[in-house]
């Protein structure tokens, strides 16, 4: 099965910075250093506690409306929901109150060489825009609501059950050579046979799927959105299409299934996780059914300095095929956890500390190393999924960003499976 993403960027909203660093003094910010980070949020049209702020400037609701859903289309990437800071500053009233109104006009219109875009010089935002967000920021940030179980099970459908699905193989399709393409605006993934180029199908999914990732025995394709919504689709049928869905929050990335099978038991094919940005949590569920079975919050504290983080992202998410576990990389803390599912009513968690804003990863070619980039550290993490510890952090250049990254035949090391044969790329 071969994956094909065609996701758009969005844009880098950084930290306010001392008034004199305006826009023509940008030259170390490139279009890949504010252009790494994801598309909008899907938090946009998401109704929201709003606190009110005395000390705040005045805002019609109509203005704060129109605000909140700019933030969570440029900004909330960076830095976070609730504006306490992810891979950017906090914009948190105790910071941008002091600033005023006009000066933090001055930087959301011109930008500054750490990294914030000139929204208003550019044409990205207008005056009237760059002016309602200057007075949001000092507000306090709108409250989303959390994600229960109860919440998860309202949008779980099973379409058809495992015992109505085919017993074998129904059409002629070479699954290992079928792309899953994104069709980000559309909420759809295009099915597309790699041996005649045709399409397969095109199947109805959450918006802007984030990654696609197929089942150990090949047979599911699992598909996350960034609202949330995991989609199931049976390869086997004669014309692939879904079989089962859920949303497991407001806002995700990462979607993988079981795939070990050894001593310990044949888990192959029996669980899929998903991990949220928001709220920040993975969720265990049955799978061939998606039916959720665990919630595990990620909130915790920092690598570095040990402090608590009330937002911390799941980025990606893999499985091991060494033991039992779940290899999941917790964005703002900076704490890859192995999560063993051998008996999920006494779940172990063990967090091994690498570096904070983990990012995109993917295994070398021995599939026991998972290399995982920590872009706004500029470090990538191998972590040994044999052993269960962290074997290097390894300093590179401006911003890994690598998906998957890739695998390569090296004429010194070979295809050994060592780090050493996987690569990335920088986003700038």
């Amino acid at each position: 099965m071969r994956i094909a993403t065609l996701t758009p960027l969005a844009y880098l909203l950084a930290a306010v910075l001392p008034l004199g660093a305006m826009a023509q003094d940008k030259k170390d910010v490139t279009p890949g250093d504010v252009k790494y980070h994801a598309a909008p949020s899907a938090l946009a049209d998401v109704p929201m506690v709003q606190s009110t702020n005395p000390k705040a400037p005045p805002m019609t609701q109509a203005e704060f409306d129109a605000a909140r859903k700019i933030y969570f289309e440029r900004c909330a990437g960076c830095h976070g929901v609730l504006r306490k800071g992810a891979t950017g500053k906090p914009l948190t009233p105790d910071i941008t109150l002091g600033k005023g109104t006009d000066y933090l006009k001055v930087f959301i219109a011109y930008g500054s060489p750490a990294g914030m875009p000139n929204w208003q010089t550019s044409g990205e935002m207008s005056e009237q825009e760059v002016d309602i967000m200057a007075r949001y920021i000092q507000h306090d940030a709108p409250l989303p609501p959390e994600f229960s179980m109860a919440d998860m099970k309202k949008t779980w459908k099973v379409l058809v059950p495992p015992s109505q699905r085919p017993k074998k193989k129904l059409n002629n399709y070479n699954i290992e050579n079928i792309f899953s393409t994104t069709l980000r605006d559309t909420g759809e993934v295009a099915l597309i046979d790699g041996d005649t180029k045709k399409i397969i199908n095109i199947v109805k999914t959450g918006y802007a799927v984030h990654i696609s990732r197929t089942s150990a025995s090949g047979r599911y394709l699992f598909v996350i959105g960034r609202d949330a919504k995991i989609n199931m689709i049976d390869l086997w049928m004669e014309k692939p299409d879904n079989v089962a869905e859920i949303r497991v929050g407001l806002e995700a990335r990462s979607v993988d299934s079981s795939k070990y099978k050894g001593p310990l038991g044949d888990f192959k094919d029996k669980y899929a996780i998903a991990g949220s940005y928001w709220p920040p949590q993975f969720t265990l569920m049955n799978g061939d059914t998606l039916e959720p079975l665990k919630i595990v919050s990620t909130r915790g504290n920092t690598v570095d300095t040990q402090e608590y983080h009330p937002e911390p992202r799941v980025a990606s998410i893999v499985a091991s095929h060494f033991k039992p576990e779940f290899v999941v990389n917790v964005k703002e803390t900076g704490q890859t956890l192995m999560v063993d599912y051998s008996n999920i009513d006494a779940l172990k968690v063990t967090s091994i500390g690498t570096a904070r804003f983990l990012h995109d990863g993917g295994w070398d070619s021995s599939k026991r190393y998972f290399m995982v980039a920590a872009n706004q550290s500029n470090k990538i993490a191998a972590v040994d999924a044999k052993e269960g510890k962290l074997v290097k952090l390894v300093d590179v250049g401006k911003i890994p960003h690598p998906g998957r990254g890739a695998n390569f035949i090296h004429p010194k090391f070979g295809p050994s499976g060592r780090p050493a044969t996987w690569a990335t790329r920088p986003s700038r």
